[in-house]
Parts: C-alpha cells; structure tokens; sequence
C-alpha cells in the first residue's frame, strides 16, 4: 500500500492543484480507454480467423479514424489551455514575498513589511530532532498566510534553480537575472515541503524548501516577532 501512496499526487494544499490533480484523472480515464481499446482490437485481430481479401478500402472508416482522434485531442487540450491560463493569473496578492535561490539554500525576503529578510538552510541529519523530515527541514521557514493569495517572485544569485512545491502546485524556475512570479492560494494549515527541481550542481539536494500555512492571525504575530528581532 505504501508503494502505490508513492505513486500518487501529495494531497492538494490549494485550489490550483485540486485543479492540475482532476485534470490528470481526467486525461488518464480517456488514455485508459483508448488502450484497452486498442489491445482489445489486437487480440481479436490475431486470433480472429475471418478475413476479407476483397477489402481495398473503405472511406468511412478511414474518415472516422482520422476524426475522432481530433475529438479526443479537443477534450484533452481545452481543460489543459484553461489550467495554464489560470496558472499564469496572478490576480490581487494579498501579499508578495521575494525568493532567490543560492548554492544552496534559499532566501526569503518579505518586502511588504519592513524588508524582513532570512536565509533558510537545510537542517543536517546529525541536528534532526524527533518528527522531523530528513532532508526536507530548514532552519527558517517560510511562514504564510492561509486564505490569501500570496505572489512569489523568484529569481537566483549564481546559476539556475527551480522553486517547487508539490503540494500547492508550483513549479518556477529561478534564473539569474530575470524574476519570475507565480502565485498561490493555501486553503489548509500545514508544512508543505519542496526541494529545487533543477540540478544545480553538487548539493543540488540539499536545498529544501519548507512553507509553514497558517491562519492570518498568527503570521501577524510572526510578522511582529520578525519586526522586533
């Protein structure tokens, strides 16, 4: 049973990727039954004595086979364009928060208050403390808001990174140079771990990413701890 979890989508932290995960299963039911389809078809065709040698042709079928894969593409492709174009929308953020990736770590700054700035780095296995993930915890993380959308800015100091989040649906390249936004909506509390998905060079997988969700009240108060320190 734990192989198949391994298998499957982390459970979806955001509308967006409720969104991407209906999807999948949308476009794995019509992949499915096309292939069993198709192997039906095979297994009959070989073990079916009967044939036509007098079949030449035949316009109907050909123009049905040549027309219902444009259907078939037409319901994978429409909820597809509608999925990209709401993850490019980034639509009033309640709040930006501005990440660089480094070799390797990352850092967060929250400019909207104060310019709160933190670098965030992989705990070692050696400092790991009961419960705790190894090679998914940070030192610092990154607190946000739940029920609020929240724009990221991404970039990098040195080479290329790629900030991912599984769980809420985000996947971003960080490229030196040039920002790159996405943005998300948390609709539960929680830790929601990521890690760069860009091979970056030797520790390319020791630079976690941990978001902390949590209610509007307490990142606040985490604000002000922040402000104060």
């Amino acid at each position: 049973m734990a192989t198949w979890a391994q298998l499957s989508f982390q459970e979806a932290a955001s509308p967006m990727m409720e969104q991407m995960v209906n999807f999948h299963d949308h476009t794995m039911m019509i992949l499915v039954v096309i292939t069993v389809m198709v192997g039906y078809l095979m297994v009959s065709m070989t073990w079916n004595k009967q044939t036509n040698r007098n079949l030449l042709d035949n316009q109907k079928m050909e123009t049905a086979w040549t027309i219902l894969p444009v259907f078939v593409l037409i319901m994978i492709a429409m909820p597809s364009l509608r999925l990209l174009y709401l993850m490019d929308e980034v639509s009033e953020p309640s709040i930006t928060v501005k990440t660089v990736g480094h070799q390797w770590y990352w850092s967060y700054e929250y400019s909207d208050f104060n310019q709160i700035e933190f670098d965030s780095y992989m705990i070692p296995t050696n400092e790991l403390e009961t419960g705790m993930t190894r090679l998914l915890e940070v030192d610092n993380r990154a607190v946000m808001p739940m029920q609020a959308q929240v724009r990221i800015l991404i970039t990098a100091a040195d080479v290329l990174h790629s900030w991912t989040v599984p769980a809420l649906g985000v996947k971003v390249d960080a490229t030196p140079g040039r920002i790159n936004q996405t943005s998300f909506f948390m609709n539960r509390p929680g830790l929601f771990y990521g890690q760069c998905s860009e091979i970056c060079g030797t520790n390319h997988s020791f630079m976690p990413i941990t978001i902390e969700s949590v209610a509007m009240k307490t990142f606040i108060e985490w604000i002000k701890k922040m402000n104060d320190a």
